[in-house]
């Protein structure tokens, strides 16, 4: 999995038109999950991505949490996360998983984040997405987790 956080003041997305899913203060998590990604490698992200300190304290030092900010994370699949561009011009998503595989690992994310008491909004899968935020910092944190580790 590789997931981009977005530490945003708000963000939403829209689906065919729809709005599917809107935050105001908390994180706007890109989630490209790969071929072999786990419910454990969900729920490691999910943790991590909760438990991330990079929301200011009371002296304005990076030293609080999603869940400490009383925010909420907007969750919003982006196969193209897992593009390779080592070779030629067009990038390669073969690393991505399929529907079928990724479906149930972005679902174990998500619920594995309302299990720790943070709200959820979410985009819509293999939908084509505008995602609308407004970056508050900007703050923006990149990890992967791959069997079981952070990366």
């Amino acid at each position: 999995m590789r997931i981009v956080l977005q530490r945003v003041s708000r963000s939403a997305v829209e689906a065919d038109g729809e709005t599917t899913g809107q935050i105001g203060t908390g994180l706007l998590a890109l989630v490209g999950v790969a071929t072999g990604d786990t419910g454990t490698d969900a729920s490691i992200a999910a943790a991590k991505t909760v438990g991330m300190r990079i929301f200011p304290d009371e002296a304005g030092k990076m030293n609080r949490s999603v869940a400490d900010v009383d925010g909420a994370v907007l969750v919003v699949s982006q196969f193209t996360l897992l593009a390779d561009v080592r070779k030629g011009r067009r990038p390669a998503f073969t690393a991505a998983a399929r529907p079928e595989e990724a479906i149930p690992v972005l679902e174990a994310f998500t619920e594995a984040i309302k299990a720790e008491g943070v709200r959820v909004a979410h985009g819509r899968f293999g939908a084509h997405m505008k995602v609308d935020l407004l970056n508050d910092g900007p703050v923006t944190i990149v990890f992967d987790v791959r069997n079981g580790r952070i990366r």
